[in-house]
């Protein structure tokens, strides 16, 4: 087991080099120039001068080297555990980024934990009353979560109870440390959506993976033993059962940043998600890589985190 967490940390280091290239290069083919739009944007505001031209911007950005220099000057910084700057406040983008994670970890760890809550319980429960009604109305609601669009449902409960009721989810940010209850209340509507729309998928695997399990000879023995249904179905069935599902919740992740971009900008929570479409309309390259980085990191680390759990999930597993 050492050896094999020893090979895999190994491999996240190439891995992740390849990733710091594909980032810092792919965020330079978005139709758009930033130093135009910086120009543009003084222009309107009147501030610019016949001193102040495109080409003494880009100087004064850095980019005014060659692509390959300012990746190696980009990527020291990343070693240091600096992501530099943004190019259009001038912020540290390792301080944002440390105000904006904890909000959408908060968001993303609600959405994740209602996801499951609903996911599990529906599709085991399914699986184990196979072909009756509430396993027909469990796999529907399932198409249904998968179905509907995270954006559509986040808009409708903001517009159609301001409209009929005169009511709306707040949308001035109460951090956590100030009043946890309101915290809590501006958290739980996004994420139940959230939550809902990523549990289609979770469900309809648990109950295939538990009507799979639930067929096996070691299960039918332990019913002809007379063991209760509860413990045949908890200590025998659902640990084999999960280790599919707990891939798919590890790859909510990533999902998860989308998913951010959407809720945050429609409740207006200050997270990662909006300052990553925040800086993706003003080109800010920086804020993009290093968002794109970290998010990169955490995927590695994580799927490494996920192929460990099978080992105590399944004994049968063995990694040498």
């Amino acid at each position: 087991m050492t050896g094999y967490v020893i090979r895999r940390l190994a491999l996240i280091i190439p891995t992740l080099f390849l990733v710091t290239i594909i980032v810092f290069l792919l965020v330079r083919f978005i139709p758009g120039d930033i130093i135009e739009l910086m120009v543009a944007e003084m222009s309107a505001e009147g501030t610019v001068t016949t001193e102040i031209t495109a080409e003494t911007i880009r100087t004064a950005l850095g980019m005014d080297v060659p692509v390959h220099t300012q990746y190696g000057k980009w990527l020291g910084g990343v070693f240091r555990g600096d992501l530099g700057d943004s190019l259009w406040t001038g912020r540290a983008i390792t301080v944002e980024l440390g105000n904006r994670i904890p909000i959408s970890f908060e968001l993303g760890l609600l959405a994740i934990i209602t996801a499951l809550l609903i996911a599990i319980p529906i599709g085991v429960y399914s699986a184990i009353r196979q072909d009756t009604a509430g396993d027909y109305l469990g796999r529907t609601f399932a198409i249904l979560c998968i179905s509907l669009p995270g954006f559509w449902l986040g808009t409708m409960v903001v517009v159609y109870p301001s409209i009929w009721w005169n009511w709306s989810p707040p949308l001035d940010y109460i951090p956590i440390v100030e009043n946890p209850i309101e915290n809590l209340k501006q958290f739980i509507i996004p994420a139940v959506l959230m939550g809902m729309v990523m549990s289609g998928t979770t469900m309809r695997m648990t109950r295939t993976m538990m009507l799979e399990v639930l067929r096996q000879d070691y299960i039918r023995t332990a019913w002809s033993k007379g063991l209760m249904e509860r413990v045949v179905v908890v200590r025998h069935a659902m640990k084999n059962a999960l280790i599919p599902v707990v891939t798919i919740a590890a790859g909510m992740l990533p999902v998860l940043i989308g998913g951010t971009v959407v809720f945050e900008s429609i409740f207006a929570l200050p997270g990662v998600g909006l300052y990553m479409i925040e800086a993706l309309n003003k080109r800010d390259y920086p804020i993009i890589s290093g968002i794109n980085v970290i998010m990169g990191m955490l995927v590695l680390v994580l799927n490494l985190v996920v192929d460990l759990t099978y080992a105590w999930l399944d004994p049968r597993v063995r990694y040498r």
